[in-house]
């Protein structure tokens, strides 16, 4: 059996599992979806990037888990592939559902074109948060409308040191066992970083046709293919 700690992407909190967790549970497992703080029911609770990272290994150490899989969902990816390095031998495998992925002194925006000058300028205008988007962001993605209008309901503002912070990696994430989920609707190729890494004899890829949120879109098939990469 295995464990999953289920962390999602920015502005989002552990209810966006709601639909993949009874999948999971089904098959065996165990599931556990992951708020990070300053987000959904934990919104208020100070935090920058170290913050979230002690959260995903604290989740591990509070329930004791053992053959952890750990899914990081778009930002997530950052914290959740610390988080990996640090819970030493009770990983089983990381799955890196659409995400960015954690480089030594390089922050969430590093990589952004313009070196995330436009993120800090938002976050500086909203008292030092990444501020909601619209329904109209969502578009084009495989989601529903009623999908869309629970997914911008749901959301709170993200804490923006979380996504100006550098990472912090002992070694390289080649020596992780790792599973990179690359959508298809939001980008039909990895970008530069998640292709150096899939380089790896420990990483493989798993595309699917839709867009960046399939816990939403496609729960099913994203928990097939987590199901999957437990087994490997």
């Amino acid at each position: 059996m295995a464990d999953f700690v289920l962390v999602a992407g920015a502005r989002l909190g552990a209810w966006a599992w709601d639909e993949v967790v009874p999948y999971l549970r089904a098959a065996g497992h165990g599931a556990h979806p992951l708020t990070l703080s300053g987000l959904a029911d934990k919104r208020g609770v100070p935090a920058g990037q170290q913050t979230h990272v002690q959260d995903v290994v604290d989740e591990v150490d509070r329930q004791g888990l053992r053959d952890v899989v750990l899914v990081g969902h778009s930002y997530s990816g950052i914290p959740v592939g610390q988080a990996a390095e640090r819970i030493g031998e009770r990983l089983a495998r990381v799955v890196f559902v659409d995400s960015a992925v954690p480089a030594d002194g390089e922050s969430f925006v590093s990589a952004w074109p313009d070196g995330g000058a436009t993120v800090k300028a938002s976050i500086a205008e909203n008292g030092g948060f990444w501020p909601l988007v619209t329904a109209a962001h969502f578009d084009g993605h495989g989601l529903t409308d009623e999908q869309i209008a629970r997914i911008v309901g749901g959301s709170t503002p993200h804490p923006g040191a979380t996504l100006t912070e550098p990472a912090v990696l002992a070694r390289t994430l080649t020596e992780l066992p790792a599973t990179y989920i690359l959508c298809l609707l939001a980008e039909a190729e990895p970008d530069e970083d998640v292709t150096k890494l899939l380089t790896s004899e420990h990483w493989r890829l798993v595309e699917m046709n839709t867009g960046h949120w399939p816990m939403f879109s496609q729960p099913r098939e994203l928990a097939d293919i987590l199901l999957d990469a437990a087994g490997e």
